[in-house]
């Protein structure tokens, strides 16, 4: 989620390369950002917690901490967390799918098109404003009983879930779950924040019963729970509702 809330966009951008810094920083401030600058893992993460940028370019060969173990900070400690772009030189399909699965949001291979980045910085951010605006407007149309978008609707009291008009039939704990998430659209909660709200213990529980629950309530609930319009996982972190 973008967290900075002035006018023009803030990038935070990682790399121990110092050409590449200078060139991303160049066409970034040709195209309005704001740009804060680190060359090691625990600079960006010191500057992430103080500028709260509302987006960060992350090389994952980094001195004293490696982008991935950054990235998993991030996301460990910042629910409502900035979309990360990662860059690396390597281009092997493994390498991409370890930091998509860390909770990466996009990946740009080494070399690339300074033109193309910077495209890549405005989707990342446009889709985030998109949700935001979408998750405004579900609040908006949210009171303490009853939620309804595109097609879903749920009624707290009654304690009805309808997907485009008919009933989906719901267990207990798959409609406390739902709930939970689509009052706090566009928010991203871990398994074990998840088992304390909705289970309601800290300690106990396996971390399986979310991922069964997910599972079944997308296979109810989605027209197509392979590719979920809704219920969103973020990988490395958690899940979210998504309006």
């Amino acid at each position: 989620m973008v967290q900075n809330t002035q006018l023009v966009p803030k990038v935070l951008v990682v790399d121990d390369e110092g050409n590449i810094l200078d060139v991303v920083e160049l066409y970034l401030l040709r195209e309005g950002f704001k740009v804060v600058r680190a060359t090691d893992g625990p600079t960006a993460l010191k500057l992430y917690a103080e500028e709260k940028p509302d987006l960060v370019l992350l090389d994952v060969m980094l001195p004293k901490m490696d982008g991935l173990e950054v990235l998993r900070q991030i996301r460990l400690h910042q629910q409502l967390a900035a979309p990360v772009i990662m860059l690396t030189s390597k281009s092997e399909e493994e390498d991409k799918l370890v930091g998509l699965e860390a909770g990466a949001d996009d990946y740009i291979t080494k070399p690339f098109s300074p033109r193309e980045l910077v495209a890549r910085v405005k989707v990342a951010l446009r889709r985030v404003e998109e949700q935001q605006n979408r998750a405004t407007l579900i609040r908006a149309r949210t009171n303490d009983e009853f939620i309804t978008i595109e097609g879903l609707s749920i009624n707290k009291t009654l304690r009805l879930v309808e997907v485009e008009g008919k009933p989906a039939e719901l267990t207990a704990k798959e409609f406390d779950l739902l709930w939970f998430l689509a009052s706090s659209p566009a928010q991203v909660f871990t398994r074990e924040q998840l088992l304390d709200k909705v289970w309601d213990y800290s300690y106990f529980g396996e971390m399986s019963t979310v991922t069964v629950h997910i599972r079944r309530l997308r296979e109810k609930i989605e027209t197509d729970p392979m590719r979920p319009r809704h219920i969103k996982t973020v990988w490395g972190v958690g899940y979210k509702f998504e309006p």
